[in-house]
């Protein structure tokens, strides 16, 4: 079977415009996560991250504004032939900011118009559209990387972007699983999540002149899984979650030992928290050093598998484990052991996990490869 490559990626956040900003940001322990008072947003603060300046092409959404300058950044630094590649969008909500705005004809309002709109934009001729809740991101990677074994690409081009909104902050107010403070994942005194703004790209491909650069990073299995728990609340036994880690380590031909670190989804909630616990315990990882990057970035819900999976495979290039921020005491049932400190280390293998509302889950491994 065909290696799926990443070849390029770029994140835009409130911690920069490049993923090596991005990356420096974490090692100096840095949040994009602060409190922000803005009634179009809520009518009460609230802490989340949000990506500022001035957008100057009024014609663009900040949705699109974003996505657009991510993907600029990967394809700048690589040629990408339009006709074998796929151009993959991941996002929840998209441009819901229309509805506030009165828009609800705007033309770009519905995902797939706009996947097809920003494809257009780089001369892609072929779109689609991943939106399953908090697991788009690393869904769509999944996705990818099975359209590229079939051969019928070469390469992809995947990138996950959500902006904050009333509809979306109002949402998660409503579930009452907005922290009033920044969020603290695993930790005893969690509060809940932090939401974030993020377009985060990445190139996938096949072709190893593509490639071109060395300690390159391959996605080496997936896995997806349903629990029909619940429309919002995950798994009470974190079982669901364990067959998706299955699938993907199987397809990765990886045992527990063979995995270096864990990068969880890490919500900051009590339950999400306590149900990855749980399938790591029963997956016999608890002793792996695991961390969640959301106290950086926050949620950034359709984004927040692509730019975590590349925060991960800089890690992996570095060899560095980046800590958990926000960390201080252990608050789930299950032993788990969470990164503290930045850590240099050998580093060949992660997974990383996601889950989302309506009882969804995903797992992604990543491997390096020393050229």
């Amino acid at each position: 079977m065909k290696k799926v490559w990443i070849a390029a990626d770029c994140v835009v956040s409130p911690l920069g415009a490049t993923t090596s900003a991005n990356y420096q940001n974490l090692r100096k322990g840095n949040s994009g996560i602060s409190s922000i008072s803005d009634q179009q947003l809520s009518s009460s603060p609230f802490y989340a991250g949000r990506i500022e300046g001035n957008f100057p092409d009024t014609s663009l959404t900040k949705f699109e504004a974003i996505s657009i300058q991510a993907v600029s950044s990967v394809l700048s630094q690589l040629d990408v032939p339009p006709e074998k590649t796929i151009f993959i969008l991941s996002s929840t909500k998209g441009n819901i900011g229309f509805l506030e705005q009165g828009q609800r004809t705007h033309p770009r309002i519905h995902l797939p118009a706009i996947a097809t709109f920003l494809a257009q934009k780089f001369g892609f001729k072929n779109s689609l559209v991943v939106s399953n809740a908090c697991i788009s991101g690393v869904m769509a990677l999944i996705v990818a990387k099975r359209m590229l074994e079939s051969g019928r690409y070469d390469h992809a081009v995947v990138v996950g972007t959500d902006v904050l909104s009333r509809f979306i902050v109002s949402g998660f107010q409503s579930l009452q699983a907005l922290s009033p403070e920044a969020c603290r994942p695993f930790d005893a005194e969690r509060k809940g999540i932090n939401l974030g703004e993020c377009a985060a790209a990445i190139v996938l491909t096949t072709d190893p002149d593509v490639r071109g650069v060395k300690g390159a990073i391959s996605i080496g299995g997936g896995g997806l899984s349903n629990d029909a728990n619940h429309i919002s609340g995950p798994s009470r036994t974190g079982a669901e979650l364990v067959f998706a880690i299955e699938q993907a380590m199987k397809e990765a031909d990886l045992s527990v030992n063979d995995i270096d670190f864990i990068s969880a989804h890490g919500t900051a909630t009590i339950y999400n928290d306590e149900m990855e616990a749980k399938a790591f315990s029963l997956m016999g990882m608890g002793h792996i050093p695991m961390n969640s990057l959301k106290g950086y970035f926050g949620h950034t819900l359709g984004a927040a598998g692509v730019v975590e999976v590349i925060m991960n495979a800089r890690s992996l290039l570095k060899d560095e484990l980046i800590p958990s921020k926000g960390f201080e005491k252990l608050g789930v049932s299950q032993p788990v052991n969470i990164i503290r400190e930045l850590e240099n280390r050998p580093l060949s293998a992660c997974l990383k996990t996601a889950s989302g509302f309506g009882g969804c889950n995903a797992a992604i491994i990543l491997q390096k490869e020393n050229n």
